[in-house]
């Protein structure tokens, strides 16, 4: 009866251990199959990485391109009128080209004589003392802000009021 027992328990067992071993295997292969899964995901963010790069490049270059056909533009201005007879025309046509150019682009800029000065789009250069106005009113701008879309690209200088003191 020993035997039989044993027998049944190495026979159990053998069962066991080929059970065990089938099931490693699927383990093996499904293993494989998520690693070639992730391999492939690795190389395919890589690849789009790299289309990424080359578009960005792209884009700055086209950027680049189309600045500096305008600047280009705004030199052979900058010449005629430099050797045009009558200067101050040629110069107002460098200025409206500019200024066709600013709106275009989206860019406006700000006004800010007699507005309440509002750290976020001026940046005040100095205060004066006077009195035909209330505090913190702009009376001069030095030189002119400009907004892109919405975000102050430059802030205006400004000169400030304040109120004399007695």
């Amino acid at each position: 009866m020993i035997n039989k027992k044993s027998t049944d328990k190495k026979k159990n067992y053998s069962e066991q251990i080929s059970s065990l071993k089938k099931e490693t295997e699927k383990l093996k292969c499904k293993l494989k199959e998520k690693n070639d899964k992730l391999l492939r995901s690795i190389a395919d963010f890589q690849n789009l990485q790299k289309r990424m790069e080359k578009e960005i490049d792209n884009c700055a270059v086209k950027t680049k391109e189309k600045y500096l056909s305008e600047l280009i533009d705004l030199q052979e201005l900058l010449k005629k009128a430099f050797s045009d007879d009558k200067p101050k025309e040629g110069l107002k046509l460098i200025i409206n080209n500019i200024e066709r150019f600013f709106e275009k682009e989206g860019i406006r800029s700000i006004s800010c004589i007699g507005e309440k000065f509002d750290h976020n789009l001026h940046h005040a250069v100095t205060t004066v003392e006077h009195n035909e106005c209330e505090d913190n009113t702009i009376v001069e701008e030095v030189k002119k802000g400009f907004i892109l879309n919405d975000k102050v690209i430059r802030p205006s200088h400004v000169i400030v009021s304040k109120k004399k003191e007695k």
